[in-house]
């Protein structure tokens, strides 16, 4: 049983084995995949499993903030294991990778301002877009 598995059953959520291949899939994942590379990896598994199980299990696993959605400005939902250890994203908006990082300098600032405002934050959350420096301004 995968941490992700292992995670929907202690917050009570019926495993079915199609639900079992996708938590499995999305634990296994080393990047941010959206819905269609998920079914893709998934029917790898299990040739059964439609696009529609995919959507309706993110959506269930979402709920029970088991996963994060991401929008990185492509029109793309991307989904990663909800983590307690927050991180920020970098995003290459040529290649559209994700980069992952913290900074302790950008997260003092961010507790920084909302005290400055009155506020205590309580979440937050960092999407940073651009391009390698190597790569001239055109593309």
């Amino acid at each position: 049983m995968d941490r992700l598995e292992k995670l929907c059953v202690e917050k009570g959520l019926r495993m079915t084995e199609q639900r079992r291949v996708i938590t499995r899939v999305i634990s296994e994942a080393d990047d941010h995949p959206d819905v269609e590379e998920i079914h893709r990896r998934s029917t790898e598994i299990d040739s059964r499993i439609s696009i529609a199980t995919v959507y309706r299990t993110m959506r269930l696993l979402e709920d029970y903030d088991v996963v994060q959605r991401h929008d990185f400005q492509d029109g793309r939902s991307r989904y990663e294991e909800a983590s307690t250890d927050h991180h920020d994203h970098l995003i290459n908006v040529r290649t559209r990778e994700v980069i992952e990082f913290v900074n302790e300098e950008i997260e003092a600032l961010q507790e920084k301002i909302a005290r400055e405002h009155g506020f205590r934050l309580v979440d937050h959350r960092l999407e940073l877009y651009g391009v390698p420096l190597n790569e001239d301004e055109e593309g």
